[in-house]
């Protein structure tokens, strides 16, 4: 049995034994343990790498990716882990964990082999919900980017201050790395940046939306100059020119070539899951994102504001941030031409609560109820018109639909829109 089975078996007995509340007690010190002894099962691979990490409430995972492309294309050999997927240089797997860290070492059996692999950075996404598993411990960094800091997980965390405490902990992770210069890049256009960059590390970044002026954002591309020089970039919106500049910054603290960097963005392919187009020959656009707090849905209602939008969209549950179903709701209400209410992620919850929740939040019109998720985007597209943009929010890559006791659907909501455009007659 590998150490890692065997401290999860261990662990399962001991919480049969224990009160829930002394077992609860007990959990961050199990944690704490597993993370240290991961470190040295793996002899500390993140030692032999230069390790950077993404921190936020969004944009994150597509961050983790315009790092990784730009160090790629700077002649690095990279290794990258995120929400999205595991990638060690040319090799790429889907994260199907449904979370962004996996536990039971997974951390540092992943650096362990990007060293083996002989990259020489790894790029990393850090949750609050990793920070408060210690999953980061034993992981020694080299930079931190933090992108922006909403609401989120607040139930999960008791409270926004106790959320912002958990990515600040990341930060005062990197303080304490062995690792010389320490960076960290953070947006100051947040009121939290500056809480970054006030930690003592030998190299600090703030970036801005200033810094790209004149820029210009649409539904298809961005356009900005930094330092000077133009970009032109595949990806829409202004969220993506916030993702571009993080990666940007940190760049330049590595003393990356900017021509190399330029190069990287200009060509850098579709994220998977974050403002995906999902092209099928089809007169208009249909688009899958993450979008999963209102902020997030904000941005890309904003993006796609001038076009006929129809969302789909559902509320998770579990006991996750309801205070956002009414918030989702409002957004689409005011956004949306037609909103298309269904099924996320429900757990033990009753569906039709949770999408009644969610309509709460209109006024202006009445939202398409149609609970299975699949029906909901087939009913999506066949209301779409030319020049119309549908889009499918609130799991992006997400590989499951989760369900009472446990249960869970393999799903993507890219895959199933294919299918549907395909019932459609859509062919590419």
């Amino acid at each position: 049995m590998s150490p890692s089975n065997f401290l999860e078996k261990t662990l399962r007995f001991i919480q049969k034994l224990l009160p829930k509340k002394l077992y609860s007690f007990g959990q961050p010190i199990y944690h704490y343990l597993l993370a240290v002894t991961g470190t040295l099962i793996y002899r500390n691979p993140s030692r032999k790498l230069v390790v950077i990490a993404v921190t936020g409430t969004k944009g994150k995972s597509s961050v983790v990716e315009l790092v990784a492309e730009i160090l790629r294309a700077s002649g690095k050999k990279v290794a990258s882990a995120s929400t999205i997927r595991f990638s060690i240089t040319d090799k790429s797997e889907r994260n199907l964990y449904k979370m962004t860290v996996p536990g039971r070492f997974f951390l540092q059996k992943f650096l362990h082999r990007a060293v083996a692999a002989g990259c020489t950075h790894a790029v990393i996404e850090l949750t609050s919900e990793a920070a408060l598993q210690y999953r980061h411990k034993g992981v020694d960094l080299d930079a931190l980017i933090f992108t922006n800091l909403q609401p989120e997980h607040l139930e999960r965390h008791g409270g926004f201050e106790a959320y912002a405490a958990a990515k600040l902990s990341l930060a005062k992770h990197l303080e304490g790395s062995p690792k010389r210069p320490r960076i960290i890049v953070a947006n100051t256009d947040d009121a939290y940046g500056q809480k970054f960059l006030d930690f003592p590390v030998e190299i600090k970044a703030a970036y801005s939306l200033r810094d790209a002026e004149p820029y210009t954002a649409d539904d298809k591309s961005i356009r900005f100059t930094w330092h000077g020089e133009l970009f032109g970039v595949p990806l829409p919106g202004v969220f993506n020119l916030y993702n571009c500049l993080a990666a940007l910054a940190l760049g330049e603290c590595l003393g990356l070539q900017r021509s190399a960097m330029k190069r990287a963005l200009e060509h850098v392919p579709p994220i998977a899951g974050r403002a995906e187009r999902i092209v099928a020959g089809q007169p208009f656009d249909v688009v899958v994102d993450y979008a999963h707090t209102p902020d997030s849905l904000k941005a890309l209602y904003e993006t796609f504001k001038n076009r006929r939008i129809i969302g789909v969209l559902g509320s998770m549950g579990g006991g996750r941030d309801m205070w956002k179903h009414p918030e989702m709701g409002r957004l689409a209400d005011e956004y949306c031409d037609i909103a298309v209410l269904t099924e996320e992620d429900p757990y033990d919850d009753d569906p039709e609560k949770l999408i009644a929740n969610t309509a709460r939040g209109f006024i202006k019109h009445t939202p398409v109820v149609v609970p299975q998720r699949r029906d909901a985007i087939h009913k999506a597209l066949t209301m779409a018109r030319e020049g119309d943009a549908v889009l499918i929010t609130g799991k992006g890559t997400d590989p499951y639909i989760m369900g009472p006791r446990g249960t869970k659907q393999v799903w993507s909501d890219a895959s199933v829109a294919r299918e549907e455009l395909a019932k459609l007659g859509y062919n590419k």
